[in-house]
């Protein structure tokens, strides 16, 4: 089996944010990252995010806000933030604590600095397969592995395991871009395994360690691993196991050091973009 490394791909969209950043005239793309509480979840996306940022020679600012911040308060800082003309891209942990409604939020963000396809524009933007919208990264960062990797999409049948707004959802509209024949899987899916076995690539996004294993998987098969989760060892590890599919699957992601580091590789070549349409 052949093991699909995220650095190889994420190195592959550093050139292109560095082709991008030059049309700038020297200007440097500035990030905010938004976090409330100390999740961490969160700290450890936010740490990620920085140090790709600086590696790919982009600007970072951190906001952060006590976990028990009221909805009003976080909703003013927030508009701060997002009217900051210092600043070209937003990404905001989420989810966010129960007090603040996040829809809310979701649909104060400026679509242009809305650098994970959160805000209602965007969203609309992908389902209608306007590249003019930020997909969120991560759905992006499973299509990036896949042609960085020249594995074939047009016309394959994939299964996403996960319906989610984060990644199943909006991943199923860029596959369906890209012109494959999807299944989106579910807890009500019947017969999930026969599903999963039958497609040409699968992606795990379920949230569970280690949910699926060389049952789910047919021979051949791609298989690209969303989930980050902690194993009972205490471990990094994700939705699929990956040890028992090593004799089944043709290719698979690692976790870590799979779609996590295109991930936030994404999120810099987004940066730059918005930047650039700021700049006209």
């Amino acid at each position: 089996m052949i093991i699909l490394k995220g650095a190889e791909v994420s190195a592959r969209i550093k050139d292109e944010v560095s082709r991008t950043a030059k049309e700038l005239g020297g200007a440097v793309p500035r990030l905010a990252i938004v976090r409330v509480g100390e999740k961490p979840d969160d700290i450890s996306y936010e740490k990620g995010a920085k140090k790709k940022m600086e590696n790919f020679g982009l600007a970072w600012e951190s906001f952060v806000f006590p976990g028990d911040i009221s909805h009003e308060e976080f909703r003013k800082e927030f508009q701060k933030i997002n009217e900051n003309s210092q600043i070209d891209g937003i990404l905001l942990l989420r989810p966010l604590p129960r007090q603040i409604n996040e829809k809310e939020i979701e649909r104060l963000i400026d679509p242009a600095k809305d650098l994970d396809g959160i805000s209602p524009e965007n969203i609309a933007k992908v389902f209608a397969g306007d590249d003019t919208g930020f997909a969120p990264c991560t759905a992006e960062a499973v299509i990036q592995v896949l042609k960085a990797n020249q594995i074939p999409i047009t016309g394959k049948r994939v299964a996403i395991v996960g319906r989610s707004m984060v990644v199943g959802k909006p991943l199923a509209m860029l596959f369906v871009k890209e012109n494959a024949t999807v299944t989106i899987c579910h807890t009500k899916t019947e017969d999930l395994k026969g599903t999963c076995r039958n497609a040409q690539i699968l992606v795990a996004a379920a949230g569970k360690a280690k949910m699926l294993d060389q049952s789910y998987v047919g021979d051949g098969a791609a298989v690209i691993d969303v989930g980050i989760n902690v194993d009972e060892n205490g471990k990094l590890c994700g939705d699929v196991d990956f040890d028992s599919i090593q004799e089944t699957a043709s290719m698979a992601t690692p976790v870590p050091g799979g779609v996590g580091a295109v991930t936030t590789a994404v999120l810099a070549l987004h940066l730059v973009q918005a930047a650039a349409r700021r700049r006209g």
